[in-house]
């Protein structure tokens, strides 16, 4: 079916421009959330297979909606001229490849600004636009930079590192060139010139995963990874209950007293190890181990839910580990309408994330599923101020690409 082209007013967003040239999740995610949020959003895809993320069955359905596609090759000369006659009435543009690779290809800030002093520009990378050049022009997904941050090394287990999954690095760098972008765009109204962000991907893991390096950094102490269970607290973490397991975040006064009553420790309680008024229980402390021990062994006689309900009831943070049937079917989310049906633009229905956060005034909307490759390589170019033979041109030349067969 054919596709709208006109985006209708909504959004926080609405009259904000983004384009973006990138694959895969962390730059693309931030361009589908802005246009979840109203902003109008033209997606670069190169002109042979186009975004990887089409390999994927179904998650590109709900990452790619909500936005143009533009099939083109940003590096010949018409490509780059292309380039700047789209840029030239946009707010944002983000870019994400090995280091500097845009500006090794003749596309430099000032080469964009040249056309649009107001451009904030995105670079997102492994590793930045500049330091060692190796690492720098290391290749980078999520995983990658992750480890070379330091916070894989920080989860799994004794024998072993674990991932963040899935995906997590990606996501969270999503919300970091979501939130610099839109506190550049801020500072351009203030003073109408263009800001550039090198958004290396490593760097936003750092800023995630510096909690305990401080303490190392600055005391030399290094926790043990935790599994699923917290480096230096009692009753935090993931435990195994006789249905299933829950997740608990023991901390406070009243909620420490509480538990060691209910798992047959309330000895323990107003003693020289545990006085009252004991708002943490350390795994340093006298007693952890048996805290510990005794409290995975009542878990294991209890059902998840009872625990959850009694817990809560006593202020202490305990939820059910939900698998997605849980999801799906918890009051609370079909209440706040966390999910969503669409049609795909071959008219087959598919589920999929509603647009989040919830804003009361401006709420955000979808309005486009996600279009083929070079779908709208002509309805750009013209809005770029393209006659529909100089379009022509550039498909014969293969500097684009349009999905209606030429």
């Amino acid at each position: 079916m054919a596709l709208p082209t006109e985006k209708p007013s909504f959004g926080v967003l609405d009259g904000v421009k983004v384009v973006y040239s990138a694959v895969e999740i962390a730059a693309p995610t931030a361009a589908a959330i802005m246009a979840e949020w109203g902003a109008d959003v033209t997606w670069i895809e190169n002109v042979w297979t186009g975004d990887s993320m089409r390999d994927t069955a179904w998650v590109k359905e709900m990452e790619r909606r909500n936005m143009r596609s533009i099939s083109m090759n940003p590096f010949t000369e018409e490509g780059k001229e292309a380039l700047r006659a789209i840029v030239k009435d946009a707010d944002i543009f983000i870019e994400a490849g090995k280091g500097p690779m845009y500006a090794r290809k003749g596309i430099t800030d000032e080469f964009l600004w040249e056309v649009n002093p107001k451009l904030v520009i995105v670079h997102v990378s492994g590793f930045g636009q500049w330091g060692d050049d190796a690492q720098v022009n290391s290749a980078a997904y999520d995983l990658t930079v992750a480890a070379y941050a330091g916070i894989i090394a920080q989860n799994g287990s004794a024998d072993q590192p674990m991932n963040i999954s899935p995906y997590l690095g990606d996501y969270i760098n999503s919300l970091m060139i979501i939130s610099s972008a839109l506190a550049a765009l801020h500072r351009v109204g203030v003073t109408g010139e263009g800001e550039s962000i090198d958004m290396a991907m490593y760097e936003t893991l750092l800023r995630v995963g510096t909690y305990y390096m401080m303490d190392y950094m600055n005391a030399g102490i290094t926790y043990p990874r935790p599994g699923a269970r917290h480096q230096n607290l009692c009753g935090i973490g993931i435990y195994e209950c006789k249905d299933g397991y829950i997740g608990l975040c023991l901390y406070g006064v009243s909620q420490n007293k509480y538990l060691l009553e209910t798992i047959g420790l309330g000895h323990l309680w107003g003693t020289e190890e545990y006085p009252e008024g004991t708002s943490a229980l350390w795994l340093s402390s006298p007693k952890a181990d048996l805290i510990q021990e005794t409290l995975e062994e009542y878990l294991k006689t209890q059902s998840k839910y009872d625990v959850q309900r009694d817990f809560v009831d006593h202020r202490i943070a305990a939820q059910v580990v939900n698998e997605f049937p849980d999801i799906l079917e918890a009051e609370h989310v079909q209440a706040r309408e966390c999910f969503i049906e669409w049609e795909k633009a071959d008219g087959t229905p598919v589920k999929g994330l509603n647009t989040f956060p919830k804003f009361a005034r401006n709420p955000g909307a979808f309005w486009r599923p996600m279009p083929a490759l070079g779908e709208d390589t002509r309805d750009v170019l013209r809005r770029a101020g393209y006659s529909d033979e100089a379009i022509d041109a550039l498909i014969e030349s293969g500097t684009v690409k349009a999905s209606d067969g030429d």
